[in-house]
C-alpha cells in the first residue's frame, strides 16, 4: 500500500522545510510506502532550493510540483493528479505529524470499508495563550480535537474532516471529486476557508465512511502574527462569507431568515445585547471576544450570501458549476511478484447533514 502526502506551500520555505522532514522521521510501518509531494503555489523564495537539499538526502522520498494558479484547493488537486498511491494524505506546511502518525494510518486502512479518517490538530505555541482567546474559536489558529475517542464521522459527531490532518483512499476521491477551487486561501483572500468543509459534505453525501481517530496527531505552530483580535475578526468575517457561498450549494436543514440560518441570528443577536448592556470591564475578556466574533460571523455569512457573488473580484463562474469530476481511474492490473499475484490499481460549527451543535 502506497501513501502520498501532499502539502501545499506559499513562500514559507522553513516550515515546509520542518513539514517534510516530520513526515520523514516518523515511524514507518513494513507494508507502507510513503511519498511526500509538496505543491509550491507560485512560490518566489528559496522552497525549491531548500527541498532540492531534502531530495538529495532522501533520494526518492520527496517530489516538488507547481501549481501556477494560486489556491489551496488547486494546490491540492495538482497534487492528487500528479500521484498516483493507494491513499492520498494531507497536512499544512506550518505542520509536524507525530511520531505515530504513519503506523495510526497504517493500522487504520487494514479495514478495506474504511474510506477515510482524520485526528485532532495540537496546537504549538511560541509564547502563552492570550486571555482573550475564546474556546470556542481556538481553530482559528489551528487547535482541534474531536474527543479522546474513536468516532465514525456522521450526523451524531459534529466535528468534520480537516485538510491538514486527512487520509483518503484515492479511489473514494475519484468517487466524490475535487476539492472546490472557488473555496480556501486563494487569490481574492487569504484567510477564505471551507474547502475542507465542502469535501466533508461530499464524503458523507456519497456514504464514505470515516473515522476520527484521536491518536491521529498533528502538531500546528501558532504564528504569532494570527494571535491579535484583528486576524480573529477577520478569519470569522471570511469564513462566513466562505460559508455564504457554500449555503448555495449546500444548505443546511435548518430554518433560514434572510437567507441566514436563523440559530445564527439568534446567537449573533444574544451577543449583541451582553456587549451593549455589559461594561467591558465587568466581563471575562474571552467572552467577550467570543461575543464579537458571533457578530462578525453572522456578518460574512450574509455578504457571501447575498453581496460576494455580485463582487468584481468574485470567481462567479467556477462558483455556479459543480466541481469538475476527476477522470476515469486507471483500470487495475495483474502484477506477479516473486511468486504472489495481486491486483493493483488505484484505490467552529455546523458541518455535517444534522442540526448543528449550539
Amino acid at each position: 500500500m502506497r501513501l502520498d502526502v501532499l502539502v501545499p506551500t506559499l513562500n514559507r520555505a522553513p516550515l515546509v522545510e520542518r513539514a517534510v522532514r516530520s513526515v520523514l522521521r516518523a515511524q514507518q510501518p513494513y507494508g507502507l510506502v510513503v511519498h511526500v509531494t509538496v505543491i509550491c503555489n507560485r512560490c518566489t523564495d528559496d522552497t525549491v532550493d531548500r527541498l532540492a537539499v531534502l531530495q538529495q538526502e532522501t533520494p526518492g522520498r520527496i517530489a516538488v510540483i507547481h501549481e501556477r494558479r494560486r489556491g489551496k484547493s488547486r494546490a491540492l488537486n495538482a497534487g492528487f493528479a500528479a500521484t498516483t498511491g493507494d491513499l492520498v494524505g494531507m497536512i499544512d506546511d506550518d505542520e509536524e505529524v507525530d511520531s505515530q502518525w504513519l503506523i495510526r494510518i497504517a493500522a487504520a486502512f487494514t479495514d478495506r470499508s474504511l474510506d477515510f479518517v482524520g485526528g485532532p490538530y495540537v496546537a504549538v505555541w511560541n509564547a502563552r495563550s492570550p486571555k482573550w482567546v475564546p474556546e470556542d474559536y481556538l481553530a482559528v489558529i489551528g487547535d482541534a480535537d474531536g474527543g479522546p475517542e474513536p468516532r465514525e464521522y456522521g450526523p451524531e459527531f459534529h466535528p468534520m474532516l480537516k485538510g491538514g490532518n486527512a487520509v483518503i483512499r484515492r479511489s473514494t476521491l475519484y468517487r466524490v471529486g475535487p476539492y472546490a477551487e472557488y473555496l480556501g486561501p486563494g487569490t481574492y483572500s487569504r484567510l477564505f476557508s471551507c474547502e475542507d468543509e465542502e469535501m466533508h459534505w461530499r464524503l458523507v453525501k456519497h456514504g464514505a465512511r470515516g473515522r476520527y481517530l484521536p491518536d491521529l496527531v498533528v502538531y500546528h505552530h501558532v504564528s504569532p502574527s494570527r494571535v491579535t483580535p484583528e486576524y480573529f475578526r477577520r478569519w470569522c468575517f471570511w469564513r462566513g462569507v466562505s460559508r455564504g457561498l457554500m449555503d448555495r450549494r449546500h444548505p443546511l436543514p435548518v430554518r433560514y431568515l434572510a437567507g441566514v440560518p436563523r440559530f445564527l441570528c439568534g446567537r449573533a443577536l444574544t451577543s449583541l445585547v451582553r456587549l451593549a448592556s455589559t461594561p467591558a470591564s465587568r466581563r471575562d475578556p474571552a467572552s467577550r471576544m467570543a461575543d464579537e466574533l458571533r457578530l462578525w460571523d453572522l456578518a460574512g455569512y450574509w455578504y457571501g450570501r447575498h453581496v460576494y457573488t455580485l463582487a468584481r473580484f468574485s470567481p462567479v463562474q467556477s462558483r455556479r458549476k459543480a466541481p469538475t469530476p476527476w477522470p476515469a481511474p486507471p483500470p487495475a492490473e495483474v502484477v506477479t511478484t516473486a511468486g504472489l499475484e495481486g491486483v493493483i490499481g488505484p484505490d467552529d460549527d455546523f458541518l455535517i447533514p444534522g442540526k448543528p451543535a449550539a
